[in-house]
């Protein structure tokens, strides 16, 4: 199994999104590429922690690969958004991938390539924390009530009844081929 830290927003739309992709066995939600040690839901949302909502995402690399985790999370947000995702305004909200090695940035890289050739525009989707093949951002875990969100409570929480469905058809979509 492989895992990948990416943000496209508010992290329970990426989780709901990333929990519906084949060959990934798990996702969880937290926060990423801040200051602040052990950051609180709270202390994100003020944006003064410089913490990204980002999901963790576990997955068999015989079933997906990186290049195709990087090219549905980027198909799945909108990455020309700088700081933001529609109403979640705030560099708590922004698009990022934090590669775990060398070679995830450049597969990083390469995917933002890919994706901006394709669509004709560019992603402001930025490359952050590694250092000498390096992760140096710290990944904290999001409060257990972030987990699974959609699952539960995301059901009756106007916000994700609005922003979640319409990411989860985009999946469907346009990555017929990678929906469980």
């Amino acid at each position: 199994m492989h895992t990948a830290i990416i943000a496209g927003g508010c992290f329970w739309c990426t989780e709901a999104v990333f929990r519906d992709v084949v060959g990934v066995s798990q996702v969880e939600s937290g926060y990423i590429g801040g200051t602040k040690a052990n950051p609180t839901y709270k202390e994100v949302c003020t944006g003064t922690t410089g913490h990204a909502e980002g999901i963790r995402v576990t997955f068999d690399p015989a079933v997906i690969s990186l290049a195709e985790i990087y090219d549905v999370f980027l198909g799945t947000h909108d990455p020309t958004q700088l700081n933001r995702q529609g109403n979640d305004v705030g560099t708590q909200y922004r698009s990022a991938i934090f590669p775990l090695s060398d070679e995830q940035g450049a597969e990083a890289e390469a995917a933002i390539a890919r994706w901006n050739a394709e669509n004709g525009k560019r992603a402001v989707t930025t490359i952050e924390g590694l250092s000498g093949g390096v992760q140096t951002a710290e990944w904290y875990p999001a409060e257990d009530y972030h987990q699974e969100y959609w699952d539960g409570e995301g059901q009756r929480n106007p916000y994700c009844l609005a922003v979640i469905p319409p990411k989860l058809f985009k999946l469907r979509k346009s990555f017929q081929k990678y929906v469980k």
